[in-house]
């Protein structure tokens, strides 16, 4: 077993070795256990007691020791600027300390390797064998709480090194893995070590009354545990040292982690917003395309490609001989060359049918209004799916050719990638800046949709009055639009009752159709019937209808049947938003010029 040099207490362990040096021989002063002789140093004290006390026991004088280091009220710190005390109990740990945490002049008690006293065989010189022993005199109150001494002891401990200079170099903990820059801080993270080790023996450990009631009495006490690392501390005041480590000084094994862990956090969560920002941007190319493809801006072609694209698939599929192919494709080539429609989508002749249809059937009707003679024109192979608005400006253009007025105009109607031409004509006249930038100023190629807006601008680069009126919301039940046929009736009948007093009951006016334009798709309106309960039905001409289907209209048989296609009551017209192009007359130079510069904010006459 163990045995203490100092007082001759016999221990059970190194770690009990460790304990007691630190709680009954470093913090406390030593006072002579047999007579009042105190305020001496450890060499001073061993020559005393083999001097003048040698006959009493060893055992006798420890517990001495004990007491009188615990009881005493003046208490006296020996400084020896010159020379070290040490003990070679505990060689294997304390030895380890020592090589760890060097020797400054200012630190008072230390432990060393190879430096090693006996109080019972060291003679006097030792204390002065490199210099006079200094007696600093300190006023400490006695207390039986040995915590509080240990925590006094610490204290005044960590002063005295934290003045002293501090020592280039890293220092490794013998018992743990903390690296630290200051021996001092070493040194205090040691005790730490011992201290821990002191109060976690239990009662168990067979040390002196003294230490074992103290550790049985603070083994209920709270545990406190490092909000920065796993390590639990017995009182307060360990746990604020031991948060100071952390605090000021770094500690790297616990500062290192964090660090690491917080630079992986936020390259994580930077990788993370990349991956977001990168499908985000994704997904918004893939809606472009997708709405590129929509609107025919994707440059897959125009009417030329699709139109033989179509005929290469028919000729693939045995519903077109070669020789057909040919002959199509050799007169498409020369339409686009003139820039004149081939007509073969037209059908001309109905408005004059269905004048007659209702001449001989409108016994459910109280007044029927007809635009002037209008062609129909349907969509082809090449534009089927997006070429809407341009078959019904050629059905605008079809009515106008056949009034006097209009004679300025082409005196044929365009194709559609004439028209496209045209549109791209009033661009570049500075009609509807903002249309044009939309579609990049350019349209011809392309398989681009267009409207209100667009038609609006070709006609008045043509010097042809027109208006935009913008039905944009509903204005009946059920999402109807009561209002748009009540304009459009407006619109026929304001003409025809023009003279007259009694207008007669079919009336086919001199003007021409009504471009109608809704979501995805856009008519013609050639016609309005007054039934005679009063409610009121639009005649559209629309170019999803195949010429095969209009030419019934022609037929007395038949016109009853496309008649019903044409008429649309109000219930069928639930679009959210209608606007519709509605022409007036010839402009001036002047007022073409004007409505140039206005449409560069384009404004729509919004009803209601």
């Amino acid at each position: 077993m163990p045995v203490c040099d100092i007082c001759c207490e016999e221990l059970l362990s190194e770690a009990e070795m460790r304990t007691h040096i630190l709680l009954i021989h470093t913090e406390n002063v030593m006072t002579c256990p047999f007579c009042s002789l105190s305020g001496i140093s450890y060499d001073e004290l061993n020559f005393h007691i083999n001097t003048a006390h040698i006959e009493k026991d060893c055992q006798d004088t420890s517990a001495t020791v004990v007491d009188s280091g615990q009881k005493s009220s003046n208490d006296w710190i020996a400084q020896s600027p010159n020379s070290t005390r040490t003990s070679n109990v505990n060689a294997k740990n304390m030895d380890k300390v020592s090589q760890a945490s060097p020797q400054s002049p200012s630190t008072g008690t230390s432990l060393s390797q190879g430096t090693s006293t006996n109080l019972k065989s060291s003679p006097p010189a030792a204390a002065t064998a490199n210099g006079a022993v200094k007696l600093v005199r300190t006023t400490q109150n006695s207390s039986n709480n040995p915590s509080k001494e240990r925590e006094d002891g610490r204290r005044k401990s960590k002063q005295k090194r934290l003045s002293s200079p501090i020592k280039e170099g890293c220092f490794a903990c013998p018992m743990c893995s903390l690296v630290c820059k200051d021996c001092f801080i070493l040194q205090e993270h040691v005790e730490l070590h011992l201290q821990d080790q002191a109060e976690g023996a239990g009662p168990e450990v067979g040390t002196s009354t003294e230490v074992s009631s103290t550790s049985s009495g603070r083994s209920g006490v709270m545990r406190y545990e490092c909000p920065m690392c796993s390590r639990s501390c017995s009182s307060s005041s360990s746990l604020q040292e031991h948060v100071e480590l952390h605090l000021e000084y770094g500690s790297a094994s616990v500062t290192g982690h964090s660090s690491e862990d917080l630079t992986l956090a936020r390259k994580l969560q930077e990788e993370e917003q990349q991956k977001w920002r990168e499908a985000a941007t994704r997904r918004e190319a893939e809606d472009f395309k997708k709405l590129q493809k929509q609107f025919g801006l994707d440059n897959s072609g125009g009417y030329r490609k699709q139109m033989e694209r179509n005929m290469e698939r028919a000729v693939s599929r045995g519903q077109m001989v070669p020789a057909e192919f040919h002959r199509k494709k050799a007169e498409m080539l020369e339409s686009l060359a003139s820039g004149v429609d081939d007509g073969r989508s037209k059908t001309s002749g109905l408005m004059g049918a269905l004048y007659r249809y209702y001449q001989r059937d409108a016994s459910d009707c109280a007044h029927v209004w007809l635009c002037a003679e209008t062609g129909h024109y349907s969509s082809s192979e090449g534009d089927k799916g997006w070429g809407c608005g341009y078959r019904n400006f050629q059905m605008l253009l079809s009515s106008l050719h056949r009034m006097e007025q209009y004679k300025l105009l082409p005196v044929s109607v365009p194709s559609i990638p004439r028209v496209q031409a045209l549109i791209e004509e009033a661009w570049g006249q500075g009609a509807d800046p903002q249309g044009a930038s939309h579609f990049n100023h350019r349209l011809q190629g392309t398989r681009a949709w267009i409207g209100a807006t667009e038609i609006y601008a070709v006609l008045t680069s043509l010097s042809v009055k027109a208006k935009i009126m913008d039905f944009h919301k509903p204005t009946g039940p059920g999402d109807t639009h009561p209002r748009l046929s009540e304009w459009v009736k407006q619109y026929f009948s304001h003409s025809a009752s023009r003279g007259a007093r009694l207008p007669p009951k079919i009336v086919q006016t001199t003007l021409p159709p009504i471009y109608l334009q809704h979501q995805g798709h856009s008519r013609s309106i050639v016609g309005v019937e007054q039934k005679v309960n009063g409610n009121l039905c639009l005649l559209l001409f629309d170019p999803g209808c195949a010429p095969k289907e209009m030419r019934k209209m022609l037929s007395q048989d038949t016109a009853a049947t496309v008649v019903r296609r044409v008429r649309k009551f109000p219930g069928s017209l639930k679009h959210r938003q209608y606007q519709v192009v509605a022409v007036e007359g010839l402009l001036t130079p002047e007022e073409k010029q004007s409505r140039i510069l206005n449409s560069r904010t384009l404004c729509a006459e919004k009803i209601p």
